[in-house]
């Protein structure tokens, strides 16, 4: 089932009791949300994966599947990752409270239920949400490659088809995790952000192509929001490699010597270990017939002038 976005907002209930769901699709539906409802867990997430509603209003305490369990499971999907999720609770005890938003909870309306604030909670909640998502259309409109993912354990809660396309040509994602190296990145980002300091880009390298990340703003608690660049100097190594008979690894390396890279930087950059990256630049030496880094860089740079000026 498909829903048009260009009218009415979507909201679902989901409460095991049928009067309770009687009294807000009455409130909601005369407000103008197209509601949907569901009575267990378990049709909570299958209604919540196909329509991808607005927001969700959520029982805490039902049968078989609560509420704390169906946000956590809503949490883990890409696709329902940023509904704001309402709960609909008779737990006051701090603890549940603690519960529901560390499950994912965005707000919660204790029970009984009032009509009106529910109302006036889903406005607010439908408007951010449908900000987020126009901006997050934009984007993915304009070819830009940008992706949210959760500091704590690098998981992607939305991504444009670009930056998707990006982690997996580099081998720095799977479309739902970020790879290590991005992960350990981002955790040391937010770190940085959270005291005051000035957070800084990472990039990798693969085959003369580079991704480069870079941190943006958070969308939420533990949750950043990251810029994904690439840019391509194959056709220079490739031109360095066959220029000094190089391997493609020790074309690389002799690239970002020319850059001014450090042996731990250029490690860094191309996954390599700080000892192998001087292995391959012993090797650049002998066959350069010189025994400096600026000596190497010097001759790199003057072919590549050559070559630029054919």
């Amino acid at each position: 089932m498909n829903f048009d976005r260009n009218h009415a907002d979507v909201v679902l209930i989901v409460d095991d009791v049928p009067d309770n769901l009687s009294v807000l699709h009455d409130a909601l539906d005369e407000s103008g949300y197209t509601v949907l409802v569901a009575i267990d867990g378990e049709q909570a997430l299958a209604r919540a994966a196909q329509a991808r509603p607005d927001v969700i209003l959520l029982d805490a305490v039902m049968p078989g599947m609560d509420g704390f369990e169906v946000a956590r499971r809503l949490r883990q999907q890409p696709d329902t990752a940023n509904i704001p999720v309402i709960f609909m609770t008779g737990l006051t005890e701090t603890e549940h409270i603690v519960a529901a938003f560390q499950c994912g909870g965005t707000d919660y309306v204790v029970k009984p239920i009032k009509a009106q604030e529910v109302l006036a909670r889903i406005a607010t909640h439908v408007q951010g949400a449908r900000e987020r998502r126009q901006a997050r259309l934009a984007l993915d409109a304009f070819g830009h490659a940008t992706l949210s993912a959760r500091a704590s354990d690098g998981r992607i809660s939305w991504q444009t088809p670009l930056a998707r396309q990006l982690l997996q040509s580099h081998e720095a994602g799977d479309g739902h995790h970020l790879g290590e190296a991005v992960r350990d990145w981002l955790e040391a980002q937010a770190v940085l952000r959270a005291t005051g300091g000035e957070p800084h880009p990472l990039t990798l390298a693969r085959g003369g192509r580079r991704l480069s990340f870079r941190l943006h703003e958070a969308t939420g608690e533990d949750e950043w929001l990251i810029v994904l660049g690439e840019s391509s100097d194959v056709a220079t190594i490739e031109a360095l490699g066959l220029a000094f008979k190089l391997t493609a690894r020790e074309a690389e390396v002799l690239y970002w010597v020319v850059k001014g890279k450090t042996n731990r930087d250029i490690g860094d950059i191309l996954t390599l270990s700080p000892r192998t990256v001087h292995k391959h630049l012993e090797h650049v030496f002998a066959k350069l017939g010189v025994e400096t880094r600026t000596a190497a860089a010097a001759m790199a740079l003057e072919r590549v002038r050559q070559l630029a000026m054919r």
